[in-house]
């Protein structure tokens, strides 16, 4: 088949949350034989440039560089419009030009879209099967923004999610499949009663490269990987340090925390000077870090989707003490495969008893890995996906 495939971030090279899943959707549509043709956005020169090597993996591709802070300004027009700020934000008039010269000249068996806020280059598109991988319900995200932040921006998140909820109702009954990621994202897209057929199919992990070795691990040691310019992030370690790891050090008092991630903003790095805090900012490789660790803490208190964080710890036989809102985002049982909490003592109890318990700590990295092997194996995922895409162009012929 002949696929048009769009996605909002440009899936090369697949280093962040956002390019990993498309990034493997067209890496295996191409190994499959079918002609891949991608448009996405670049929103850095850094980025264009990085780009290039999708080309081993696709047909064609087209890039729409555009100016971060000609985007952000899209934005703040759109906010008082019926428009979610989020569609200005990807809109691109270059990669909008090369995508509708592409569908003029070339036969498209499918357009394949990830992620809604790029839906609406193609989304009055009537003579082409079409999919629309929301991944997450950004929607859902916005609105819960809102908890966490001060007036007047709590109002703007309301407004910007509310917006977005109308316009993914919108666009869903535009396409002829519409997928998620997770069964709770799914049951969001239900929950909205479009009427179009719906199902998801989970993120994978990279298990031969995320897995365990002969590092020997500090017991006195926990770990949080993640961007550090991304909220949700920054909201749950600025939490954890101030009220969780206080407790932890009650019971170990040389209990470390390496914060793993890019790009930490101030106050993250001012978590520093609590003894015991280690913020890394970016590194070139996180598995070093996370393996010499007695667990992974994902406190997150905003998270829609799949924490990828998650799958990467449990392949490499870390194991996970995970908040239950991130929990769902994952296809494993908590207390078998992995552990879950909501309060700061209810993470202390288990980090506690992980970082003691040698025994313990083995049960549940031989158990995490095992599921993440039988749950979310990206050969697995893409397997679903392909039924989905042939039930769509077999519904359409």
């Amino acid at each position: 088949m002949k696929i048009l495939y769009i996605c909002h971030r440009f899936p090369y090279p697949p280093k962040r949350g956002g390019k990993i899943r498309p990034f493997n959707m067209i890496k295996h549509l191409s190994q499959q034989g079918h002609q891949v043709w991608v448009a996405s956005l670049a929103r850095s020169q850094q980025e264009f440039d990085e780009c290039s090597g999708i080309k081993d993996y696709c047909h064609q591709y087209t890039i729409g560089l555009v100016n971060d802070t000609v985007q952000w300004a899209r934005m703040i027009i759109n906010l008082p419009t019926p428009t979610p700020s989020s569609l200005a934000y990807f809109f691109s008039s270059t990669l909008k030009k090369q995508i509708n010269i592409w569908l003029s000249e070339e036969k498209f068996d499918l357009i394949f879209v990830h992620c809604s806020s790029v839906a609406q280059y193609v989304e009055n598109i009537k003579h082409i099967p079409k999919i629309l991988d929301f991944g997450d319900m950004d929607s859902q995200k916005w609105l819960t923004y809102r908890s966490f932040k001060p007036f007047p921006f709590n109002w703007g998140y309301w407004w910007e999610g509310t917006k977005m909820k109308l316009s993914e109702k919108n666009l869903a009954q535009k396409f002829d499949i519409t997928t998620c990621t997770t069964k709770a994202e799914l049951d969001t897209l239900n929950n909205y009663g479009t009427a179009i057929k719906t199902d998801w199919f989970p993120n994978g992990v990279d298990a031969d490269f995320f897995q365990p070795d002969s590092t020997v691990y500090d017991p006195h040691s926990i770990s949080f990987i993640g961007r550090m310019d991304y909220f949700p992030n920054q909201q749950c370690m600025l939490e954890f340090c101030h009220r969780t790891l206080p407790l932890i050090q009650e019971k170990i008092p040389d209990t470390k925390l390496y914060i793993v991630g890019a790009e930490p903003s101030k106050k993250i790095k001012a978590l520093e000077k609590i003894d015991g805090v280690v913020v890394t900012g970016s590194v070139t490789d996180v598995r070093p870090y996370i393996l010499r660790t007695a667990a992974m803490v994902a406190p997150l208190n905003i998270a829609r989707g799949t924490q990828n964080k998650i799958l990467e710890a449990m392949a490499m036989g870390v194991p996970v003490v995970s908040s239950t809102l991130a929990a769902g985002g994952i296809d494993a049982v908590p207390d078998e495969h992995f552990l879950t909490a909501d309060t700061p003592a209810e993470y202390a109890e288990k980090l506690v008893n992980l970082m003691k318990s040698a025994p313990t700590r083995e049960k549940y990295a031989e158990a995490g890995r095992a599921r993440v092997l039988a749950n979310h194996a990206w050969q697995k995922s893409m397997k679903k996906m392909e039924s989905l895409i042939l039930n769509c162009v077999s519904s359409n012929s």
